[in-house]
């Protein structure tokens, strides 16, 4: 952020402002606290997302976006928000996307200068469509939560990643990728061409979690209800469906340790000491620097669905 003499300090005046991308946005109470046992405040979330800006734009730049805001941190209350407020500057692009009875005016983060005011707005996670703009009855990616019960840990989310893996790729010929979730799951994400409706995508990821959770009964469950699954993990599919969000990829999480939902190589998830406590908003900067972005090239692996 150009922000003259300042520089790029987080911990800048209470009140100021700068231009990012050559466009002009107002910060404030930089130095309130968000994330308290960490010490991590409002100026140094900006900074991270004003840095990811680069990484994070061609995941986020044509998918609408739901925001999750923490005006008091994370301590306080979290605001789920959709609708575009009337406040937001006009340069922030909308899209206005249908429901039951009317529309949504969702947020388009299109620009670095919108993941910095979005930060300013005090929103810490970041959740995006599986459908684009140019289709959004039609998503463009599946994806499947992998979500083990806190006594099972995130192990058991790792080996049945790779397991759910092999059935998308060697037996269905499809190409994944794979993230933490920034809690102790993974996501399983699998890049489609936009031909299939929700229906049909979610149809399709049904039978594949079946398929998985009848090799492994005792560790795997489809069962929406959680008192209905015991100790075994959770193929969670129910997020292929119209209008709903998935964590964005290097969107930090809302929860002490400032966890960020991070893209992987599939040899780091074959690795039985991979953390997804390693990845954060101080760390995952080095992370990239070392190993790159692991997503790279995913929208040209798009595939059918199968039938």
């Amino acid at each position: 952020m150009d922000r003259g003499e300042t520089g790029n300090d987080a911990n800048m005046a209470q009140e100021s402002g700068g231009r990012v991308g050559g466009i002009p946005v107002q910060l404030s109470h930089l130095d309130k606290v968000f994330f308290p046992d960490d010490g991590i405040t409002k100026g140094d979330l900006v900074a991270y997302y004003e840095s990811m800006a680069p990484r994070m734009i061609g995941y986020l730049k044509d998918r609408p976006l739901v925001m999750d805001r923490y005006p008091d941190g994370i301590t306080g209350q979290r605001l789920v928000q959709k609708n575009v407020p009337g406040y937001f500057p006009d340069w922030i692009t909308r899209a206005e996307v249908k429901k039951q009875g009317g529309v949504v005016r969702h947020v388009i983060c299109d620009k670095p200068a919108t993941l910095v005011y979005l930060a300013n707005q005090a929103c810490i996670e970041l959740h995006v469509f599986l459908s684009s703009l140019a289709a959004l009855d039609r998503p463009d990616q599946l994806v499947f939560d992998l979500d083990p019960p806190d006594e099972a840990g995130f192990d058991l989310a790792r080996r049945h990643a790779l397991n759910l893996r092999e059935i998308l790729e060697s037996d269905l010929g499809l190409a994944t990728f794979v993230k933490t979730t920034g809690g102790k799951g993974l996501h399983v994400h699998v890049p489609l061409r936009p031909e299939a409706d929700f229906d049909t995508v979610r149809g399709f990821a049904r039978d594949v979690a079946t398929r998985l959770a009848s090799r492994f009964p005792d560790e795997l469950t489809v069962e929406p209800r959680k008192e209905q699954r015991g100790h075994r993990l959770y193929l969670d599919i129910m997020r292929n469906a119209y209008a709903q969000t998935v964590v964005a990829p290097y969107s930090v999480r809302g929860r002490p340790g400032a966890h960020v939902s991070t893209p992987l190589y599939w040899s780091e998830v074959e690795d039985a000491t991979l953390n997804p406590g390693q990845f954060t908003m101080r760390t995952i900067a080095a992370e990239l620097e070392r190993r790159g972005d692991p997503w790279a090239g995913m929208a040209r692996r798009r595939r059918r669905v199968p039938r």
